[in-house]
């Protein structure tokens, strides 16, 4: 079989910027076997799959390499700028069906703005049990963790400066213990979402990482979803005065990523999280399977 593939840098307008996600058109058919292995075969650390949908305007599956995720955020720009890339869409709104639901995406101009949905607020999480998981004091920590999903969960935990953010180190028996504390499934959740409340440039109001475990790759560049469910956190507990900044991830890694961000609503009633960045279309071709 045939399939159209484009591969999209997300968060950046240059390329080899921001994260990469391969996004495969019209692959219902694909099994998830078949999907897991082209995640691999890239070394991303997801890419998306289109299909039609009865209930929105595309269907997007999304696919870590070892597992389907029902919301994944720079694989939703990216899949949007390769919609358009293809002239399948043109400016306006899009809307995309996901497992984690209906997901209105805008492009403006070049501007894609996603909002995701409503967050869900988990447990707080022991900031005891979180700084073994990177390495780092209790101390480091400013605030303390909670569970948070706009579509896909995470726990946020807030670090006291970037020199402490840089310093995390990923302990998978710490992060085994917190799976366990949590009576998380390791297949369902994500590793903790580190932010420190100053970016990586004069401009950034945030800056993050997300380390990941191994066999993938072990750090991801920009995640957009943990960029949504931070935004939440930090609007409802106080944490930033007002509801829109800048989100700044990726260039310790040398792939810089940057995202415009606005919690929706008051703070203790929030309906969604828009979440904006740019995209470039690396390439596109084909992929014979």
């Amino acid at each position: 079989m045939n399939y159209d593939i484009d591969w999209i840098d997300a968060f950046t307008d240059i390329p080899f910027g921001g994260n990469g996600c391969a996004v495969v058109h019209n692959s219902a058919g694909l099994s998830d076997e078949r999907c897991i292995s082209l995640v691999r075969e890239t070394s991303l650390v997801e890419c998306s799959f289109t299909s039609p949908s009865t209930i929105a305007d595309f269907r997007v599956r999304y696919f870590l390499y070892n597992r389907e995720i029902p919301f994944a955020g720079h694989p939703t720009l990216a899949t949007v700028a390769s919609l358009h890339h293809r002239g399948l869409i043109g400016d306006g709104t899009v809307i995309l069906e996901t497992k984690a639901g209906l997901v209105p995406v805008k492009i403006d101009d070049g501007l894609i703005t996603m909002t995701q949905i409503a967050p869900n607020f988990g447990a707080y999480v022991p900031a005891t049990l979180v700084a073994p998981i990177g390495t780092i004091s209790v101390r480091d920590i400013v605030h303390q963790p909670r569970l948070v999903s706009t579509g896909l969960q995470f726990c946020v935990c807030v670090v006291k400066d970037r020199a402490t953010l840089e310093a995390v180190r990923l302990d998978t028996v710490a992060l085994r213990a917190y799976f366990d504390y949590l009576e998380l499934q390791e297949g369902n959740a994500m590793e903790p979402f580190w932010i420190t409340q100053f970016g990586a440039t004069s401009d950034g109001d945030s800056y993050s990482r997300l380390l990941l475990t191994p066999p993938g790759p072990l750090e991801d560049p920009f995640t957009g979803s943990a960029t949504g469910a931070m935004a939440a956190y930090l609007w409802s507990e106080g944490l930033i005065e007002k509801p829109a900044f800048i989100a700044e991830q990726g260039h310790g890694m040398g792939r810089p990523g940057k995202a415009l961000v606005e919690v929706l609503g008051a703070r203790d009633a929030i309906t969604g999280v828009a979440v904006s960045g740019r995209a470039h279309v690396l390439f596109s071709g084909n992929l014979y399977l």
